[in-house]
């Protein structure tokens, strides 16, 4: 994506080919534009810009009564999901790498760590009684496996993709839509792994988060009227080797996409009005989903 999603003006400001979808200044009805007061978010024609520190506000926020009840952090210019934009708009992007490349460093370092951060059902497998594992109590397991990878290819595959991935869509969401919809998609796709393969078969990997991250930006670029022709064939790519490869833990990678896709959509077409409690609420559902599965799963292996 060349333009960042995120700018102040939102996904109104779409060029000449998409000026009949365009609102009203709120002072001149009849004058189509694209551009919002960054303040309380009305629209506002040339007349009405008055240059602020960024962007531009509405005359009646320029003058410091706004009038529509918001608090004084609304002055923040928002992003297309309403979260606040920031001078690095790559910083968590860069601190999930970070964290992925310690924990890989580590489980070479000591290499009897990787037996306590992947995911798996239970172990050792019958006829001994199991230990260790998620049925075991094990919970913890579904979050070190998002950041747990064994192979070089394998993380620089995952980091390269989030990256790629990651940073525009810190800049559409916002850092802590951005984080909520990365852990939740992580979250699903642990879940979807732990209660279909084999209990035995152990699975680690970022996969699962990143192909939430594949879902949520096909939304929204979907919701920007981009052309979305590259993102859905780099996506087929990546699902063709996730069923055409062996060893791939290819459970992770559809609840990943699906939550992805639910979270995604909620964060960019939630209406302003509730525009957080639809966001986050979707978040909670996703992760009551993950809860019920992972209960009914360790329910058949004990």
């Amino acid at each position: 994506m060349d333009q960042a999603p995120g700018s102040p003006q939102g996904p109104d400001d779409q060029g000449p080919q998409h000026a009949q979808s365009l609102p009203g200044c709120y002072r001149h009805p009849d004058r189509e534009t694209g551009i919002r007061c960054t303040r309380c978010e009305r629209p506002i024609c040339p007349e009405c810009m008055v240059n602020a520190s960024v962007g531009f506000q509405c005359p009646e926020c320029a003058r410091g009564d706004s009038g529509t009840g918001h608090r004084p952090a609304a002055a923040r210019p928002r992003t297309i999901a309403g979260g606040t934009i920031t001078a690095d708009p790559r910083l968590f992007t860069k601190i999930l790498i970070g964290i992925n490349v310690a924990v890989f460093i580590a489980v070479h370092v000591q290499t009897s760590l990787l037996d306590h951060l992947v995911l798996i059902g239970e172990w050792p497998p019958a006829p001994f009684n199991p230990t260790q594992g998620v049925a075991e109590g094990e919970w913890y397991r579904l979050v070190t496996s998002m950041f747990t990878h064994e192979a070089v290819w394998h993380i620089g595959f995952n980091m390269l993709s989030l990256w790629w991935l990651g940073g525009p869509l810190e800049a559409a969401l916002g850092r802590a839509r951005y984080l909520s919809l990365y852990f939740v998609s992580g979250l699903a796709g642990g879940a979807l792994t732990y209660l279909l393969a084999s209990p035995t078969e152990a699975s680690l990997g970022a996969s699962g988060a990143i192909f939430g991250l594949f879902g949520a930006t096909a939304v929204l670029m979907r919701r920007l009227n981009y052309d979305m022709r590259p993102i859905i064939a780099l996506l087929v790519i990546n699902l063709i080797f996730t069923f055409g490869w062996s060893n791939i833990a290819w459970q992770a990678h559809i609840g990943g996409l699906v939550a992805g896709v639910i979270t995604g959509y909620a964060m960019v077409h939630a209406p302003r009005e509730h525009r957080a409690l639809v966001q986050y609420g979707t978040c909670a559902l996703v992760l009551v989903v993950v809860v019920v599965l992972t209960l009914l799963r360790t329910a058949q292996l004990t």
